[in-house]
């Protein structure tokens, strides 16, 4: 029994008063706990009655823009029903003095003013064409009223076109006749702010105090509705020592930020002194040492030797079992015990797949090998036939078909090449593809120029596949379309795979080309087709590319991540299709 971890925690823990201690200070923290949360509740509170008003009337007003824009819309072709339904609105309500709608060109024709204004050069229009949202902006001299007012905008749209947006502009003079609520002018100094940290409103004090207002050291993007903790102290633009309370009106659109004195804010943040709190955190210090050392002795320096035996294991030092600490807790002891049958247990196992991955892997190289030699026989066979067909549809038709059979053999011979057999080095692929085609294709003597450019690319081979073979069709084409070019240069080919940029290549295939060459049949044929289905199996389109003096088709593609020996497939495709040619020539 005296070897159990609970007996010597419990004899070393009982020396210590740690439960008196820890009671004392948690009744204590939290009697002040509780008598802050109430407070700052209290504060927050006051503050939201002292901009009821203006609460109420902004959420109103960007309810009446939303409502005014539908109706617009309906109207917005006939300028003068629109003006006069707009004029009545504003006239029938003590609130507004503007309503307008303004479209993207800041011509406003549609308004309650009933005259055609231009306000493009005006800041606002600007701030909202840079981001088409509701909005809650000041302006110190409205257009039509010349009074500093609120100007609340929603965009208009319609079918999903922006049409511009709709402006309903409130008098400052109006916000401060309706302010409710317990917290009067003589409690506390409001500064209304939209998310841009712009000023909107301040009182009881004119727009020009703002800056006295504000906190001093908080800049206003953090006052905009980021304020963490909402309710804080700080010093005002005067010097002033104040209580700061940061208050939403409309959710990440409209904020305020209350102003108030210390005395009257009622915070109980020095409620509990110092010395109210030194005997616990005494007694909760010398538990904790007492606690910190009986725990080091018994427990942690033995799972600390534990847990260099598992480090040790994991990175692969397995030249001996595992050591089971001395002199540990009995509890301690029968985990090492376990921990030593369990490493036991596992170099057996890593040694018996081990052994059985090897032969799997010697099975699988040769399932590759013998496919590819397979496939060899079959173009060889192929070939075989090709000399004995006289017809030279016939004979191109066969020569295409075995291209693709020696494109699969190449991948298959790179498999079984590999030291790896999930993943195909593209780079060696490709290569040994345009090799082979340019000593089968052509005659001796009229075979193109070929350039090659592969940036070391892994694939797996369900992408190592379709690349393939769209290189063999794509290489296939070019050497029967390409031509001189105009100038009189040798005909050329060049074959790229480049990386365009993390998990994303381009494959693509280009050939000269001259003005005079015969113009061959839209992008129908069987070679077409397959180019097509290959770069869907890439998740991409083909790019068709024609110049005075070449054509090029391409496919850029997501290439699968290797990720602890799970494919990772792209999602989506990247493709597009860009310059399509009018007449097919080339490819």
């Amino acid at each position: 029994m005296t070897e159990r971890l609970g007996f010597r925690l419990a004899f070393l823990l009982s020396v210590a008063l740690l439960p008196l201690g820890l009671i004392a200070l948690s009744q204590t923290w939290q009697m002040a706990m509780d008598a802050e949360s109430a407070s700052e509740t209290a504060l927050i509170q006051r503050t939201s009655n002292a901009i009821g008003g203006e609460q109420a009337i902004v959420h109103g007003a960007l309810g009446a823009a939303g409502a005014l824009s539908q109706t617009v819309v309906e109207n917005i072709a006939n300028v003068t029903a629109c003006s006069t339904m707009l004029r009545d609105f504003v006239a029938r309500s003590p609130i507004y003095t503007f309503a307008g709608l303004v479209p993207a060109d800041g011509k406003i024709r549609c308004s309650s003013a009933g005259e055609e204004l231009d306000v493009s050069a005006h800041p606002i229009l600007r701030k909202f064409a840079e981001a088409p949202r509701a909005q809650v902006n000041a302006s110190m001299e409205g257009t039509v009223s010349r009074e500093p007012v609120l100007m609340v905008s929603v965009p208009v749209t319609r079918d999903g076109v922006y049409l511009g947006m709709m402006v309903l502009s409130v008098p400052h003079r109006v916000l401060s006749s309706l302010r409710t609520g317990t917290g009067g002018p003589s409690d506390v100094d409001v500064v209304m702010m939209n998310q841009s940290g712009d000023v909107l409103l301040t009182e009881p004090r004119p727009m020009s105090a703002a800056e006295e207002l504000l906190p001093a050291d908080v800049s206003r993007d953090t006052l905009a509705g980021h304020q963490d903790p909402p309710i804080f102290r700080g010093r005002d633009g005067q010097g002033r020592e104040r209580v700061f309370v940061a208050v939403p009106v409309v959710a990440n659109l409209v904020y305020v930020l209350g102003s108030w004195d210390p005395e009257r804010a009622q915070l109980s943040r020095d409620l509990i002194s110092p010395a109210t709190l030194l005997f616990p955190l005494t007694m909760w210090l010398t538990s904790l040492v007492v606690a910190y050392a009986a725990v080091d002795r018994l427990v942690i320096r033995h799972i600390r030797d534990l847990r260099g035996e598992m480090r040790r294991f994991a990175l692969g030092r397995r030249d001996h079992l595992p050591q089971v600490p001395r002199n540990a807790p009995s509890e301690i002891t029968e985990v090492s015990h376990t921990f030593q049958n369990l490493a036991r247990i596992v170099m057996r196992d890593e040694a018996e797949r081990e052994a059985s991955l090897q032969e799997k892997t010697v099975l699988l190289k040769e399932i590759h090998h013998r496919v590819k030699n397979n496939l060899q026989l079959i173009a060889s066979i192929m070939n075989m036939q090709i000399r004995r067909v006289r017809e030279p549809g016939a004979r191109s038709v066969l020569k295409s078909v075995q291209d693709r059979v020696t494109s699969l053999a190449t991948i298959h011979r790179n498999l079984y090449q590999a030291e790896s057999l999930s993943a195909v080095q593209a780079d060696t692929l490709l290569g040994d593809i345009v090799r082979q085609m340019s000593v089968m294709t052509g005659e001796p003597g009229r075979q193109p120029e070929i350039e090659t450019r592969f940036d070391p690319v892994s694939l797996y081979p369900d992408q190592a596949v379709p690349v393939a073979l769209f290189t063999t069709e794509g290489l296939t084409n070019a050497m029967k379309y390409s031509t001189r070019t105009p100038a009189g240069d040798r005909r050329w080919i060049r074959v790229a795979l480049v990386s365009t940029g993390p998990g994303k290549a381009r494959l693509s295939v280009r050939n000269s080309r001259g003005g005079e060459e015969p113009v061959v049949n839209e992008r129908t044929g069987i070679g077409t087709q397959l180019i097509t289905a290959f770069a869907g199996q890439l998740g991409s389109q083909v790019e068709w590319t024609e110049t005075e003096d070449s054509y090029e088709i391409a496919v850029e593609f997501d290439v699968a991540e290797f990720q602890h020996g799970i494919q990772q497939f792209p999602t989506s495709a990247s493709g597009k299709v860009t310059n399509t040619p009018r007449d097919g020539r080339g490819h």
